[in-house]
């Protein structure tokens, strides 16, 4: 199968990326990764007049590493930032989450930024900047300017960002110290997109919890956080409490969660799946609280990483609108 003809740009700066979106308007579609986009074009699902491709713009592939955030520009493929000792160091749940993500060959051209700008909730990104309360840049004909992740998912493969507008990085935000996370998921086969997920943060401070929240993966319409703290602030992990603490936790995640049915999983499977996996998950970073972060030496520290990515051609590169 092919694509329906298109218009190939390839701008080698942000304002000129944006300043032929603004011209071409929801005709055009931009290029990075290309592993959601590519397929969709060639199905005929989606037919963009113009594919903006953003391979050649200079200073998008950097990986940014600060005592609030870790920042990843819009040309940072998923192998990249999962290889970044810095970023595992500032935030282990990146390098958890992205080991799950599809398969090597994918992980290698898709971009991080592209599948968050994709906004599919069977997607892993979309997950993990929520539960980090990440935000993602964008630049745009009036300028720049910053969108929440809640202000940025509004509803299956659909964002706020406008047609006019380019993604150009994310960031994800730390967590306080003594924080443990984990992410997990199950899929029929390895690599194919997850039944369902789940990503937790739990923070431990004088020996009780003192913080806790979930996101998730294929059960929800959209990214969303649940905050576990009630339930589980107060409790020693690992005492007479924690196993009927962490069952409360799961039945609050299975009342939260309304996953849809299809052809690999029914809704009851899906939201059984999730809890069971919620209440596995949350023990993992429970003990990762109580014991040193990797490189503990970096770990409040800043650094900088550019990751070259391969030359691009028209097919190389992000996805749907970004990816």
């Amino acid at each position: 199968m092919k694509p329906a003809p298109f218009e190939h740009h390839a701008p080698l700066t942000v304002e000129q990326a944006v300043s032929v979106l603004t011209e071409v308007g929801h005709d055009g579609k931009v290029l990075a990764g290309g592993q959601s986009l590519i397929p969709i074009l060639n199905m005929r699902l989606a037919s963009p007049a113009h594919l903006v491709d953003i391979n050649r713009v200079a200073g998008l592939d950097t990986v940014e590493v600060t005592a609030e955030a870790v920042r990843v520009g819009a040309l940072v493929r998923h192998a990249g930032l999962e290889r970044s000792e810095s970023a595992y160091a500032a935030l282990p749940l990146l390098r958890q989450a992205l080991v799950n993500v599809a398969h090597p060959a994918i992980r290698n051209r898709g971009t991080t930024v592209g599948s968050i700008a994709h906004a599919d909730a069977a997607g892993e990104m979309p997950a993990i900047l929520a539960l980090t309360d990440g935000v993602v840049e964008v630049a745009g004909p009036s300028g720049t300017r910053e969108i929440a992740w809640s202000d940025f998912f509004l509803g299956a493969l659909e964002t706020s960002l406008a047609a006019e507008e380019l993604a150009v990085a994310v960031r994800f935000g730390r967590f306080p110290a003594g924080t443990g996370t984990a992410f997990t998921e199950a899929a029929r086969r390895h690599g194919d997109y997850a039944m369902a997920g789940v990503g937790v943060a739990l923070t431990v401070a004088d020996g009780v919890v003192s913080g806790a929240r979930a996101s998730f993966v294929s059960v929800t319409d959209v990214p969303s956080v649940l905050d576990l703290g009630p339930v589980l602030d107060g409790v020693e992990p690992g005492s007479g409490e924690w196993d009927a603490a962490l069952d409360t936790a799961a039945e609050a995640v299975r009342g939260h969660v309304d996953p849809e049915g299809d052809i690999h999983a029914s809704a009851d499977y899906r939201r059984m799946l999730v809890t069971e996996l919620t209440r596995r998950v949350l023990p993992q970073a429970a003990d990762r609280a109580t014991t040193p972060a990797p490189n503990a030496a970096f770990d409040r520290g800043s650094a900088v990483t550019t990751l070259s990515s391969t030359s691009s051609t028209a097919f190389g590169g992000q996805g749907a609108s970004h990816d």
